[in-house]
């Protein structure tokens, strides 16, 4: 009598590096060191704005238009005590505190990127993986991506704000769609090569569901590109959202932000320069430590990357 065939059970993907081993490395790497820390202090920045010497950044006082950084006024209380404010970054053309508006900035600012980055990639990630895997459905899924593609993120970004009232919840929508397909994109291409490896065609010879599959032995494979291409998206959602503010079609003028303070300093630039300058460096170095992180972890996930 003879015996029974049986399947052999699916081979394991080939071991990750354990955590510890991945944090070490990651320590170790000085360009992610620099740009996580500047990064934690722009959220720190943010998150303990109204505790770091600053006053109501949407109050407009006439009488201090236009002053220069280091310039002292003197604020009278209601119970009639008076205190000396400096401000420290001078103050707009209507009067409002530079230095509190940009310190209240940093919170929209990383809210879009991390709300942005979070939700492209969410998205991207189940219509890359549908794409991959189901045949069927790769051409109309990635026409429809191409043709998305083709469209300058920043003209497809006005056209999504142009179509709802400016606002918070639209700058983000406007700023994710031209962001999906980039995601799916990378999303795809990990499944087609993920999906002939020997381990997961022995699972799917061994009966193992679609939804088990994609979990336990597709998946995993794209979550190290996943994370550094959200760093980049992070840093492409904090420009986007500043040109848009900046032309006076995202995040309405009395919101603080980066691009809103810019917007309100570009006319008196040569006058008042301090109005532009001083968000400008805040958004320059947010956005230059978010690309250093993610070069730095690209470096340190990639096996490639971090062999040489």
């Amino acid at each position: 009598m003879s015996a029974e065939p049986t399947l052999l059970a699916p081979a394991p993907a080939e071991p990750a590096a354990p955590a510890r081993t991945i944090l070490r490395r990651l320590l170790r790497n000085p360009v992610v060191l620099i740009g996580g820390t500047v990064l934690l202090l722009m959220a720190l920045i943010g998150l303990l704005a109204p505790y770091l010497g600053t006053i109501d950044p949407t109050a407009i006082n006439p009488s201090t238009r236009n002053r220069v950084p280091g310039f002292e006024r003197t604020i009278r209380a209601d119970d009639g005590t008076t205190t000396v404010f400096k401000h420290r970054m001078g103050t707009d053309s209507l009067g409002r505190d530079v230095y509190s508006r940009v310190v209240y900035g940093a919170r929209v600012s990383l809210l879009i990127a991390v709300s942005v980055a979070s939700i492209a990639i969410a998205i991207g990630l189940v219509i890359g993986l549908i794409a991959g895997y189901v045949r069927a459905l790769d051409g109309v899924i990635m026409r429809f991506m191409d043709g998305l593609m083709a469209i300058p993120g920043i003209l497809l970004a006005i056209a999504v704000v142009s179509l709802f009232r400016s606002g918070l919840v639209s700058v983000i929508i406007a700023i994710i769609v031209p962001e999906i397909p980039r995601v799916v994109r990378v999303v795809r291409s990990i499944v087609l090569s993920v999906r002939e490896e020997p381990y997961v065609e022995a699972a799917i010879m061994a009966g193992t569901r679609l939804p088990k599959l994609m979990v336990r032995h597709i998946l995993p494979n794209t979550i190290a590109p996943l994370i550094v291409q959200g760093t980049f998206i992070a840093a492409s959602a904090i420009l986007v959202e500043a040109i848009l503010s900046f032309l006076g079609i995202g995040i309405p003028p009395e919101i603080p932000t980066w691009g809103n303070i810019m917007a309100e300093g570009r006319n008196l630039f040569r006058v008042f320069p301090h109005n532009i300058l001083y968000p400008g460096i805040f958004l320059g170095l947010t956005v230059l430590a978010v690309n250093m992180l993610g070069d730095g972890l690209r470096d340190t996930l990639d096996p490639k990357m971090a062999g040489r």
